[in-house]
């Protein structure tokens, strides 16, 4: 038993965590730039190279994986599957298959108003919209190379749960008449759907599309990578742990609400956030305060919103903001308080 459990964590510190490149960059600055190791400088420079480079080496192969998975979902499919379905559990489907969408929240809601024209219930819609944004493949993964898999895993599953009780709780406030007109006016049948023949892919299309997917999403976060990385290496290398514990430690009983609000007006998805959120975890900040900041992030952007206010009135898209806002820091208060579970 112990063997496997060696042997796993040899593969995770591999191709995970990729401590060979970490110490690969360490003696680049070390023998050829000649960085002293002990200065504050080493660690910024250090933190950013290693991370900018793991993330984007991770993030090609885990966007193809999704993408091609998600090759098997396509529009008509699940309409079909979310139409044949109601209640909770098709609350739970929508948030399911939002995890294999690589999208961010500013992506997600053209297919939120593409599932709401055609007929699906604004619930299961919503669902959808929280858990593509907060919660997919590539998020786990990165997770887990930074946070390790019981941090990761317990993510994925909060994440699932403020879905679907989102959606579910929009289902049960009867929101739908609070969709903008023109959205629902524009609704098709969902029989009309059924009508249609779905085409399916081939392996070299569902390769060719991956590759696309790879290409399209990383040429729009590429920059929010670098500014996420290069934010968490002045974190990690210049700024006083001191300070950040002051502000977002552990004693400051609204650090986690703190965390949230600070994360509405930002834009950027998970991989931008994960670097900002690495270098205040290695500076004592807790987890339920950081991954609080994570999801406020990519759940609650401004620029998103201001995307959904366009298609929805605002009694509904205050009640989607509240309704996550209190997940959020829910989670996070819980997570800082039983997060010694999973570290």
């Amino acid at each position: 038993m112990q063997f496997i459990i060696d042997f796993f964590i040899q593969i995770n510190d591999m191709f995970l965590k990729m401590t060979w490149l970490e110490n690969i960059i360490n003696k680049f600055l070390e023998n050829v730039i000649r960085i002293n190791v002990d200065s504050l400088l080493f660690k910024g420079v250090s933190f950013f190279f290693f991370d900018v480079i793991k993330i984007f080496i991770l993030l090609t192969v885990l966007i193809y994986i999704s993408s091609y998975l998600q090759s098997y979902f396509s529009p008509e499919r699940t309409r079909k599957i979310l139409g044949n379905i109601k209640g909770v559990p098709a609350n739970i489907i929508g948030a399911l298959l939002g995890t294999v969408t690589p999208f961010c929240s500013c992506s997600s809601i053209p297919i939120f108003v593409g599932f709401t024209k055609a007929g699906l219930p604004i619930g299961v819609t919503f669902s959808f919209l929280i858990s593509s944004p907060l919660v997919d493949l590539a998020s786990m993964i990165l997770l887990a190379s930074i946070f390790g898999w019981p941090v990761a895993l317990a993510y994925v599953v909060v994440g699932l749960v403020i879905a679907v009780i989102g959606g579910t709780l929009i289902s049960v406030f009867k929101m739908e008449k609070h969709v903008e007109e023109f959205v629902l006016n524009s609704r098709t049948k969902n029989a009309d759907f059924e009508e249609q023949d779905e085409y399916i892919m081939t392996k070299k299309e569902r390769h060719t599309y991956s590759v696309e997917q790879v290409k399209e999403i990383i040429t729009k976060v590429w920059m929010y990578i670098l500014i996420g990385v290069g934010i968490g290496a002045v974190i990690h290398g210049f700024i006083p742990q001191s300070f950040i514990e002051t502000v977002l430690g552990d004693n400051n009983p609204f650090s986690v609400i703190i965390a949230t609000v600070v994360g509405v007006p930002m834009y950027a998805d998970i991989f931008g956030t994960l670097p900002i959120a690495e270098a205040l975890v290695l500076k004592g900040v807790g987890i339920g305060t950081v991954l609080a900041f994570m999801m406020a992030v990519t759940a609650l952007s401004l620029p998103s919103m201001i995307l959904l206010k366009k298609v929805v009135k605002p009694k509904l898209l205050f009640t989607f903001i509240g309704i996550i806002t209190i997940g959020i820091i829910i989670t996070g208060y819980l997570f800082n308080i039983f997060g010694y579970l999973f570290i």
